[in-house]
């Protein structure tokens, strides 16, 4: 990984860091060598009030201080964002100053909440998040594997382990996320997890081979067979499995969409729309990193299990078209009315699995997580979506996550799948199939076009016979991640784990 070493530092005059850098919306508490190196600068630069970095001399040995300025943190609609871009943006300036060995030291915390200790952590992950080195870069370039060789954190030496094991998780969101779409596709990913969680205590199991997708999981099939032909490209269902040392007392199930790349298939994407579909594996990416991140904080009384959903949605002879009537794990009849429409078929034969697997386990609660939909983003912008069914409202799963998000700078917005969207997608011809697949349009042409596939998941995998008025309900949680991910030539920022972690494992 590329994970410089972190330590916790508690003297700004060691002379084991090249350089200090200053997080905080104002010097007013800082300690006094830096406010003093600080405060002439400030006064007589106005740019360096605003949100921004100002690099100045200081009288200690890193020499370098970098007031990496928050911005405002007093207003109704300012979060803990502020930090954690702030840690980021300072990290990448003392790199860019040629600093091998940064120390990052924070001050203060928004003002409607006054918490410190978790502006704290904020910025700590984006200080963090900026030493990350893309997979291929450290694979193919060894010098420059790593961008600085340590971070020196002056705070609560506490929040140091946490922020390691939620950085280790996003490592592995990147990676596979963001990586191209050959060292990433499914084979690739499979021999990447294998070693990622080897001797972690998570168990690893893995399915594939065409002939075994299409009677276990025949929607995922459908999008793998034309990429089926090509060896290095065939699809994987991949398990990862977490069992606690002490009694079971919450059931999790992440099934992550993981199309390593989107063709759009025979409704193939034209235009030059298709360039950047090698991230639409994202939420397999997202679920990945977050079990990394539990089998790293290891909870006593919680279960896990990932199923990652990796298939490449391919253009050929043998692929898939719109027409076609396939039945679903769950018994489903469905006409496929879009190729391009290939995350909802690559994942709803696994949370049908999944389903079957929670009835009867302790507290069981189904995520998707998923670059689902173009909708997505012009709703939101770039911002995760959370919506649920009612047993998962009732428990108020979706409020909590929410909080857990605005706790960890890992922002989320809530959206309602309503009776429209259920009665979207039944099929009109009334006697062939029960549902139609998808409409014609482009889902960002598509009035509630991020809703609707939401109730695709719960239609077609069964889970519409577990709302709150059946007998055996389930909690369901969908979330499209479309604009939390990253789009190239950024990085990949692997949402949600950190609102995962916050909910589920702190």
């Amino acid at each position: 990984m590329s994970l410089p070493r972190v330590a916790a530092c508690s003297d700004l005059e060691s002379d084991k860091y090249d350089a200090i850098i200053l997080v905080a919306p104002n010097t007013d508490s800082v300690p006094g060598l830096l406010k003093s190196a600080l405060d002439p600068v400030l006064a007589v630069d106005g740019a360096t009030k605003g949100k921004g970095c100002t690099l100045v001399p200081v009288s200690l040995p890193a020499k370098r201080l970098i007031f990496s300025n928050t911005g405002p943190v007093d207003r109704d609609y300012d979060d803990l964002r502020r930090f954690s871009e702030a840690g980021a943006a300072g990290v990448k300036r003392a790199i860019a100053a040629g600093a091998r060995a940064p120390l990052l030291v924070h001050q203060g915390a928004l003002k409607h909440n006054g918490d410190a200790k978790q502006a704290s952590l904020c910025t700590l992950l984006g200080g963090l998040a900026a030493t990350y080195v893309p997979l291929e870069m450290r694979e193919s370039v060894k010098e420059k594997a790593k961008k600085i060789d340590d971070l020196g954190w002056y705070g609560d030496a506490d929040l140091v382990q946490v922020a390691l094991n939620i950085e280790q998780g996003r490592i592995v969101g990147r990676d596979i996320g963001g990586s191209d779409p050959e060292r990433m596709a499914a084979p690739a990913v499979e021999k990447y997890v294998r070693e990622v969680f080897k001797d972690s205590g998570i168990e690893i199991k893995v399915e594939s081979g065409q002939e075994h997708l299409e009677r276990e999981y025949p929607c995922m099939a459908a999008v793998n067979r034309a990429a089926s032909a090509v060896p290095r490209h065939d699809g994987r269902l991949i398990w990862l499995t977490y069992k606690p040392e002490g009694t079971v007392k919450k059931t999790v199930y992440l099934v992550g969409k993981g199309i390593t790349y989107d063709t759009g298939g025979a409704d193939i994407k034209a235009g030059g729309v298709m360039a950047g579909m090698s991230r639409d594996k994202c939420g397999a990416a997202a679920a990945a990193g977050f079990m990394k991140c539990v089998s790293l904080f290891k909870p006593k009384d919680i279960a896990v299990v990932v199923g990652m959903s990796m298939v490449r949605n391919s253009v050929g002879s043998n692929c898939y078209v719109a027409d076609e009537i396939i039945t679903s794990r769950a018994g489903v009849r469905i006409r496929v009315g879009n190729t391009d429409a290939e995350g909802r078929m690559a994942m709803v034969d696994v949370l049908a699995r999944c389903k079957e697997m929670a009835i009867g386990q302790p507290d069981p609660h189904l995520f998707t997580i998923a670059t689902l939909t173009g909708h997505a983003v012009l709703a939101c912008g770039t911002y995760s979506i959370a919506m649920e069914n009612g047993p998962a409202k009732h428990a108020g799963v979706g409020v909590n996550l929410m909080k857990a998000g605005e706790a960890m700078a890992d922002m989320f917005e809530m959206s309602t799948i309503r009776r429209e969207d259920w009665d979207f997608n039944v099929d009109k011809s009334g006697e062939f199939v029960s549902i139609l697949q998808c409409n014609n349009a482009p889902s960002s042409r598509t009035p509630r076009g991020h809703q609707m596939p939401g109730a695709f998941l719960q239609q077609v995998s069964g889970l519409d016979k577990h709302q709150l008025k059946d007998e055996a309900p389930l909690k369901y949680t969908h979330l499209d991640i479309a604009g939390a991910a990253g789009e190239l030539p950024g990085p990949t920022t692997s949402a949600p784990v950190p609102a995962l972690v916050k909910m589920f494992l702190q």
